[in-house]
């Protein structure tokens, strides 16, 4: 399995969208600043806010790209509301 997972910084009020097989892993390289050049080291208060699995990594890069390719907050918003819209955005692929 591989997840699409996105991360919320209260401080920044900003998102950040990946992918992982190993979401435990990913998220505690995120929180102990492990990528130093990363986005992610900006802030020290990364909320996982969802969880998506796909059934293929390919999954869950198409979804990550098509996330980011939107540039909207408020898109966003509305996935972690409701990630039905994922298997949605699958299915027409």
């Amino acid at each position: 399995m591989h997840y699409l997972y996105i991360l919320y910084s209260k401080k920044l009020d900003r998102f950040y969208i990946g992918e992982t097989s190993d979401i435990k892993a990913r998220i505690q390289k995120h929180h102990s600043k492990h990528y130093k050049q990363a986005f992610t080291g900006k802030a020290d208060d990364w909320e996982l806010v969802l969880k998506f699995e796909t059934l293929s990594k390919e999954d869950a890069i198409f979804l990550e790209k098509f996330i980011k390719r939107m540039k909207s907050k408020k898109f966003i918003r509305k996935i972690v509301d409701n990630p039905g819209i994922l298997k949605d955005i699958l299915e027409k692929k």
